[in-house]
């Protein structure tokens, strides 16, 4: 892809994208995602957290003794273009897991939909300690 090209989509905030009709690009490699050696948690949901959901993620990050810079969030529908990785965990907010093969999944609602609702979180707590033993 043209450098300008890639530019211009980095300036809308586009990091993942899928090209619909592939035959008609035969010289675009297909397009892997790396992850910084660094990530140890990758939190898969349909949108970015807001400021008010990363509050919370933060404390979950916290929990789990990993920092907001060892984290990594990318859209469900981006997961097939995961490269090579080294990922402790996975965790999906709102979406359909997918197993990753050596990396410990978490599953829980939208963060939007935890803040007021306990359970989800006790829930939450509850996949995390289960990896301790």
């Amino acid at each position: 892809m043209p450098q300008q090209a890639l530019q211009f989509l980095n300036e809308m905030s586009i990091s993942v994208w899928q090209v619909r009709q592939p035959e008609y690009f035969p010289i675009l490699e297909a397009n892997t995602i790396s992850l910084p050696e660094t990530c140890q948690l990758l939190f898969v949901a349909p949108a970015v957290p807001t400021e008010r959901d990363a509050f919370l993620f933060g404390k979950v990050l916290a929990s789990m003794k990993l920092s907001p810079e060892q984290a990594l969030f990318l859209p469900s529908s981006a997961l097939e273009y995961l490269a090579e990785h080294k990922l402790t965990w996975s965790w999906f907010s709102g979406v359909p897991i997918t197993e990753l093969e050596g990396v410990k999944a978490l599953s829980s609602p939208l963060l939007s939909e935890m803040h007021t609702n306990t359970q989800s979180r006790r829930d939450l707590w509850r996949q995390i300690c289960s990896y301790d033993h």
